[in-house]
């Protein structure tokens, strides 16, 4: 029997009695309806269940959650855009950086992530900072044109 896990997401506390092995993702999204975080692959690997972890970008998909609890903040990108769109969200708005929309979640997560980390990056930085994101309609022009933007990046370089 699982003991009561305490997680903080999106600046909210939430008590949970599943096992210490569920996957962070399985609790974002079928307990707390968060629908930002997306199941893509389930092995880390494409980047569509990306969240923040106390400011770092994370893929929930194999974040266990006994290991989430001992976090002090999970940011969802519901949790970005808690007071407003984030910057990094209006960024891809306005550059249409939207096709099928499943990569989004982790794309606008990581390079929110990244730009937090590291705020006046040139393009090849960006673009490293993406590098194990997964976007399968083809959209990677209009993604890169949104990081960018929310950079603060003139225009993109070859």
């Amino acid at each position: 029997m699982a003991t009561g896990l305490v997680l903080s997401v999106n600046g909210r506390r939430h008590e949970t009695q599943a096992a210490h092995d569920t996957p962070l993702l399985t609790i974002l999204r079928n307990d707390l309806a968060l629908n930002g975080p997306k199941f893509g692959c389930g092995l880390g690997e494409c980047g569509a269940c990306t969240v923040l972890i106390d400011g770092k970008a994370a893929r929930s998909c194999v974040i266990r959650l006994d290991t989430a609890a001992r976090s002090s903040a999970i940011v969802t990108l519901e949790g970005l855009a808690a007071n407003g769109l984030d910057p990094v969200q209006q960024a891809f708005v306005a550059a249409q950086a939207a096709q099928c929309g499943y990569c989004l979640n982790g794309m606008v997560m990581t390079i929110r992530a990244f730009l937090d980390a590291s705020p006046n990056p040139d393009f090849r930085a960006l673009k490293e900072a993406l590098q194990f994101n997964l976007c399968r309609c083809g959209t990677h022009v209009e993604i890169l044109r949104a990081a960018c933007l929310a950079a603060g990046l003139e225009e993109m370089e070859s």
